[in-house]
């Protein structure tokens, strides 16, 4: 049997009548809504195959009403992606995603704050486990535009705002099943990029605290000896030289060389070359 496929948790957010829930049948129903039927809070479940890997979306389907943006706020912040949705017919419904991305980025501030914690308190035993939660992905999506006629918001106005608050921007149509799947696969991609990202900067800030002192005993103690020897052998050859990854002191050593050889032709102080070369390196 395969295995169970990734997980992803989706909130669908907007103000009232821009179409949240005629996006989300339309993706797991395949069905237009010819009515406009107000929602309180509906939960989807619907499986979709990306880049050839199968994933399990969970859909939680929101109201836009403004009574019910509390209830908003206390069940769906924890969602992996959110998909921000207004109807180009009506400007205001644009400005209405305020609310919601306001609650989103406090909620993604508040994960790094959660996740440092984490990681503090772990210490080292935090190698290689996947420790706290990726930033939430945030994509935009203008719908109804198939009524070029009753357009209220363009489509420049829609990514402008997107790239303001480092969203990605798609233009739906749930009548006409235009770009639905699409966004979807955009939102997937997303939260896969992001989780990568995520628990590969957790491995190396879950590594970098690893000093002499997390190695076993006995060899901890039978090498600090030789391990400050080595130090002050090296502070007093270097003269505590910036060094990056093992190449910067190597390439300073050359360029000292060839400095000898070159006698009379001028020499350059490594106090000048070293900025130089450490930009070059980029090694962060």
């Amino acid at each position: 049997m395969a295995d169970a496929p990734n997980k992803i948790t989706i909130t669908i957010c907007g103000d009232g009548g821009c179409g949240k829930s005629s996006i989300t049948l339309r993706l797991v129903r395949s069905q237009w809504i010819h009515e406009y039927d107000p929602t309180i809070e509906d939960s989807y479940s619907v499986t979709r195959t990306v880049d050839g890997v199968p994933y399990f979306l969970a859909i939680t389907d929101t109201a836009g009403q403004e009574e019910y943006r509390g209830l908003w706020a206390a069940s769906n912040l924890k969602s992996d992606a959110f998909l921000l949705v207004y109807d180009i017919t009506n400007a205001s419904s644009l400005s209405a995603l305020d609310y919601f991305m306001e609650m989103i980025d406090i909620e993604a501030e508040q994960r790094v704050e959660d996740n440092q914690r984490l990681l503090k308190e772990l210490g080292d035993s935090a190698q290689g486990l996947e420790v706290g939660m990726p930033p939430p992905v945030k994509i935009i999506a203008g719908n109804k535009c198939d009524l070029k006629e009753g357009r209220a918001v363009g489509a420049k106005e829609g990514l402008e705002y997107a790239r303001k608050h480092g969203c990605g921007f798609m233009e739906t149509s749930a009548r006409e099943m235009v770009n639905i799947e699409e966004t979807f696969a955009l939102l997937v991609r997303r939260v896969v990029e992001a989780r990568q990202q995520h628990y590969q900067k957790d491995r190396q800030a879950a590594h970098v605290p690893q000093t002499v002192g997390s190695l076993p005993a006995k060899r901890s103690a039978a090498t600090d000896q030789n391990k400050g020897a080595a130090l002050k052998s090296f502070n007093e050859g270097s003269h505590s030289r910036p060094f990056c990854c093992g190449i910067f002191s190597g390439m300073e050593r050359r360029s000292q060389g060839q400095q000898q050889t070159d006698g009379n032709k001028g020499s350059v102080s490594s106090k000048s070359t070293a900025p130089r070369l450490w930009r070059r390196l980029s090694c962060w």
